[in-house]
């Protein structure tokens, strides 16, 4: 197996000694894991391709044809699997750390693609857009078609329950779940009145910040809380936290 630029490619070649084999299996697996680190905070995807001799490649760069950037790779020509990898990871939960010192922007081509339904959602029910979009950017990574395990859906990632509750007939349409989502929001900060409370309450529902008193002693409920209000903060805007 050998790797070749660019340098966030890699191939199988099938065609190595059979000794190499034990090695070639490991590889992969290790390779695949700094592609979801790298891609853990960067959203994108990762191609796998074959060439006719059956020899595999996995890149994130590709050209507007969805072919192999390169001309070391041109004759990988059979597109097998695209992954997605989302700049989110809330509900797929691993400690982000406790200190949120270097929030870095959203990589998704659709981070500004909603831009102008999220200014009209916010309009509409007294929620600041950037908390909107600080949101949106945790929830799904700026993804209208995220799912999660337990069901949430879309870029507020909105529980057919919410949903229903918010009259959200198609949690993947854009318009109606950026406004189902920011009216629950706004609902939540008016009746917290604390937008810390309000957001954990958005994570991990209303009746747990009730039972808890609080934010619940949730590992991802706490770091959820904390990842949104440092992207509201240092991404998009939010400087002033009264709750009038």
């Amino acid at each position: 197996m050998s790797c070749h630029q660019p340098a966030d490619s890699f191939k199988i070649d099938q065609n190595k000694h059979p000794a190499d084999n034990k090695q070639m299996r490991r590889f992969p697996v290790y390779i695949g894991l700094i592609l979801f680190s790298a891609s853990a905070a960067e959203a994108g995807n990762v191609y796998k391709f074959k060439d006719e001799n059956g020899n595999v490649l996995f890149t994130n760069v590709v050209d507007n044809r969805t072919r192999p950037r390169g001309e070391d790779f041109r004759h990988y020509t059979q597109l097998e699997k695209v992954t997605w990898y989302a700049d989110t990871n809330v509900h797929s939960y691993h400690n982000w750390g406790r200190d949120e010192f270097a929030v870095r922007p959203s990589f998704s081509k659709f981070k500004d693609a909603f831009d102008g339904l999220i200014a009209e959602a916010a309009s509409a029910y007294g929620v600041d857009k950037g908390l909107v979009k600080a949101v949106i950017h945790t929830e799904s990574g700026f993804n209208p078609n995220a799912k999660s395990g337990p069901g949430a859906r879309g870029l507020m990632q909105l529980m057919p329950a919410t949903a229903r509750r918010f009259d959200v007939a198609d949690s993947y349409d854009p318009k109606q779940n950026i406004h189902g989502g920011t009216k629950y929001l706004g609902y939540l900060i008016d009746r917290f009145k604390n937008l810390e409370l309000a957001l954990a309450a958005y994570n991990a529902g209303e009746g747990n910040v009730d039972k808890y008193g609080g934010i619940p002693p949730f590992a991802e409920t706490q770091d959820y809380v904390r990842r949104v209000m440092s992207r509201y903060r240092k991404l998009y805007g939010g400087e002033t936290l009264s709750m009038n």
